[in-house]
């Protein structure tokens, strides 16, 4: 089981309003709408996707990494590594 599972509802919830937003700028790409305007749309999808890699990462570290570092021995160091690389990716995005 997954750190997110408890929540995976409220997970799906989110990923479909933003999925809603991508389909609403393509709409307006069909529609030819003023570039700033899709431009600010992009900025609102860009900040709902961080956001919810933010609480997705927020919750591994509270269960998968902390239940790894509790159990110590490779897993611990295997579970840091991805936490950190993962980190490591959403700051270069």
């Amino acid at each position: 089981m997954h750190g997110y599972s408890q929540d995976k509802d409220a997970y799906l919830k989110r990923l479909r309003r933003i999925e809603g937003q991508v389909r609403g700028l393509q709409r307006m790409v069909e529609q030819d709408k003023y570039c700033i305007d899709i431009l600010t749309q992009v900025s609102a999808v860009t900040k709902a996707l961080q956001s919810f890699s933010l609480g997705l990462l927020d919750e591994h570290l509270a269960t998968c990494v902390v239940d790894a570092a509790a159990a110590g021995g490779p897993e611990a160091e295997v579970k840091l590594r991805e936490a950190s690389d993962a980190i490591a990716r959403l700051v270069r995005s």
